[in-house]
């Protein structure tokens, strides 16, 4: 009987290890769905993260994003699995689309012609969410792609 006993323990204990090995690989897989990678659309970098001279007024400001540039009407995808939290436009931003991917990540995709999704809609990496345009400020048609970590704006370069 104690010998069963000890057997009954390490199956339960194998099996308690297993479920939270289980738990650990789904929150990883969810965290990995939710983390951006790859470019919004095909084109040319053309202004990166950081400090810049203003096209429109000349003063030193921070660019807290990359601008891709390409032909208007090119495809915008989601970079990560979502939640479409703002789909307008915005003063500056022009056509604008924000996913919450959560984990603290947030996705901008600006200057757009057309949006294709809205406030609620959940998205997949690579699903078409926007087309691209020359809206708000802008010098021609691009995407402007932020990436957002907890609110702050970190360099889009780490997750192409």
């Amino acid at each position: 009987q104690r010998e069963i006993d000890r057997v009954r323990e390490a199956i339960s204990l194998r099996r308690d290890s297993q479920e939270q090995i289980r738990g650990f690989l789904n929150d990883q897989s969810s965290l990995l769905a939710a983390t951006p990678q790859g470019r919004p659309t095909n084109g040319w970098i053309t202004s990166g993260f950081g400090m810049r001279n203003s096209p429109f007024t000349g003063a030193r400001k921070m660019h807290e994003g990359i601008d891709i540039a390409c032909r208007t009407g090119t495809p915008v995808i989601a970079t990560a699995d979502g939640i479409v939290s703002r789909a307008q436009s915005v003063e500056g931003y022009g056509k604008l689309v924000v996913v919450d991917h959560g984990y603290g990540y947030q996705t901008f995709y600006a200057h757009n012609s057309r949006i294709h999704v809205q406030v609620g809609d959940r998205v997949k990496r690579g699903q078409k969410i926007a087309a691209v345009g020359s809206t708000g400020s802008s010098t021609g048609p691009h995407v402007h792609y932020e990436v957002r970590l907890n609110q702050v704006p970190v360099n889009p370069y780490k997750f192409l």
